[in-house]
């Protein structure tokens, strides 16, 4: 269980997100099948902009959960929802047996105006934390973000929203992919004088394609060090050996982070197992 997880001083999940059309459901399946083969602690499924696949996040967590037999992470977005739209999920989750979920805001729908926007039921990440756990019986855990959240005015502003979260319930936190574990060494430290407690779990990222870093992680808002960046100028127009160095260079992350007693590991692993596989291998 998650929550036994918790407690240990290391863990490895990964995170999926569901197909965009609904023909590709059987891959995703197949993917979900070879990531289990791995025994990570839980896996995390992605959410549609403004919950638009609600319905799919819950059928595959329910496939991580019931026939997989593991442990399955729904993330829960809010900002296109009321507090109907939450419910009915957290109900159909509680149906299949998932219990955890990742309370986020979420990114703004491409069809949602400004006006809407602004006028959303639910403004921030902690609104959905609080009402879930006012109205409903799932574990919530939430995100955090080693060079802040883009939206953020500082670190130390970003960091009370995180303390916020943690006294509202978050169980634990996961965070957004960085670069350089320095930035998330600092990050912990600021965390921890600040009063979180609770395990924060390093979100990692592989860069396998040079054209990541013009799209995931300019959205990201995360930085790219010098010795990343140097990778992709190097190897960025022959796919293998850029694959190979993105997947070294993971691992590395990895190995210094259990090094320095940052245990709880969480892969973005984009739907790619073969990669996933690697990665456990080398470590």
């Amino acid at each position: 269980m998650l929550n036994e997880m918790l407690q240990k001083d290391s863990s490895l999940s990964f995170e999926v997100f569901p197909p965009k059309k609904d023909d590709e459901f059987d891959n995703c399946f197949k993917v979900l099948d070879s990531l289990s083969e791995l025994s990570p602690d839980f896996i995390s499924v992605t959410y549609g902009a403004g919950g638009s696949r609600s319905k799919k996040t819950v059928e595959i967590a329910s496939y991580i959960q019931n026939t997989l037999k593991i442990d399955a992470m729904a993330h829960m977005t809010c900002v296109g929802s009321n507090e109907n739209d939450i419910l009915t999920v957290a109900n159909d989750l509680k149906k299949e047996g998932v219990s955890h979920v990742l309370a986020l805001r979420g990114d703004k729908p491409r069809d949602m105006s400004e006006e809407q926007f602004a006028q959303r039921i639910f403004p921030h990440a902690t609104d959905l934390i609080r009402f879930l756990n006012s109205n409903t019986s799932l574990d919530v855990s939430a995100s955090c973000y080693p060079e802040k959240h883009p939206e953020a005015i500082s670190i130390d502003s970003d960091i009370a929203f995180m303390k916020m979260k943690q006294d509202m319930g978050a169980k634990m936190f996961i965070s957004q992919l960085f670069f350089d574990n320095a930035d998330y060494y600092r990050f912990v430290e600021r965390a921890d004088r600040a009063g979180i407690v609770v395990p924060i779990v390093a979100g990692i990222m592989p860069i396998t394609s040079a054209k990541q870093i013009g799209s995931t992680v300019t959205l990201a808002g995360s930085s790219v060090p010098k010795k990343l960046a140097d990778i992709c100028a190097r190897y960025g127009e022959s796919p293998e050996d850029m694959r190979q160095a993105g997947i070294a260079y993971a691992v590395d992350q990895i190995k210094d982070l259990r090094k320095c007693g940052m245990g709880h590991i969480h892969i973005y692993c984009m739907n790619k197992p073969k990669m996933t596989a690697e990665i456990c291998r080398a470590l």
